[in-house]
């Protein structure tokens, strides 16, 4: 509206506006506006995780592709570097160390390759998963996806290289007196349980990740701890037999020994049932959904602060 001044000026002055003391979230609520890039609700995050269910296939099948294109073997050194790893452990360990006590060599062998075979899947997840909002950050500023994505497609990479080494742990156990039964289906449900832990874990350190990327430099050396109190070279109980028995038990029921135990118990013929800790499918279904669960919440709970800053 307008007014006319006493020297015949015109003084004009704004009308008020029924917006006039309402708060940014005020407005917004008013208008309908959202925070660009808000976290949604749980059930909501969990359905559109779903619907980018053939992007995270997609996507880990392609790093899967990349991760050896430069090489000249390719593919095949998803199966030749865990066997390389297997056959030094069995030079140290099981040659100069002596670590195949209690066992034949007819089951320490395929006993020595399961556990080399089993525990890099959950290496390889977890040192993938600790750089998968970090090193993708291009990726995340661009698009706007469910960022549990990338995490849980790095575990399913691993997943899918573990799959192809399985042909070579199968020819090893037949090789060395171990025939297909009834217990080698249980290697389904075992590594099953296998991936959610590890997805878990995958993203609980993607979000540590995100804001310490340091984290990438520390986290060799705590999986290589991990690796050597986890039983990959020999059998816990064995050789720990004459140290106090909650120590035993104590390393007996990390999940990584017990992924490894399930499948061995599975697949080597020679290795029964005596070498499990009690209750071992309850323990091992718990670590799992605890770490699967608990590491989803946890990841998501920071979903709009991935890329920022």
């Amino acid at each position: 509206m307008s007014d006319t001044s006493q020297d015949g000026g015109v003084v004009t002055s704004d009308r008020p506006s029924a917006d006039d003391g309402l708060s940014s979230a005020e407005l917004a609520a008013k208008y309908g506006l959202s925070v660009s890039g808000a976290r949604p609700g749980l059930a909501e995050y969990v359905r559109q995780l779903w619907g980018r269910r053939h992007f995270i296939l997609a996507f880990s099948q392609a790093k899967l592709t990349a991760q050896y294109s430069q090489a000249k073997l390719g593919q095949l050194w998803q199966v030749v570097t865990p066997l390389l790893n297997a056959g030094v452990y069995f030079l140290i360990f099981g040659v100069i160390i002596g670590a195949d006590r209690g066992m034949s060599r007819s089951v320490y062998i395929p006993f020595l390759v399961t556990g080399v075979f089993v525990f890099t899947f959950t290496q390889s997840s977890v040192m993938a998963g600790v750089r998968a909002i970090s090193g993708n950050l291009g990726l995340v500023r661009a698009l706007h996806f469910p960022r549990a994505s990338l995490p849980i497609s790095f575990a399913l990479q691993q997943l899918q290289q573990l799959l192809f080494s399985m042909v070579v742990l199968v020819v090893v156990a037949v090789a060395f007196g171990s025939y297909p039964g009834l217990s080698w289906l249980l290697v389904l449900p075992a590594l099953l349980l296998q991936f959610v832990f590890n997805a878990g874990i995958a993203m609980i350190v993607a979000r540590l990740g995100s804001k310490t990327p340091d984290l990438a430099q520390l986290m060799p050396f705590i999986m290589r701890t991990w690796m050597y109190a986890s039983g990959v070279m020999f059998s816990i109980p064995v050789m720990l037999q004459d140290k106090p028995a909650w120590i035993a038990d104590l390393l007996q029921y990390n999940p990584a020994a017990l992924h490894m135990d399930l499948i061995r118990f599975a697949l080597i013929d020679g290795y029964g049932a005596a070498n499990l800790p009690p209750h071992v499918w309850f323990v091992t279904l718990a670590w799992s959904l605890v770490v699967g669960i608990g590491g989803f919440v946890y990841f998501w709970k920071a979903e709009e602060r991935y890329g920022r800053g």
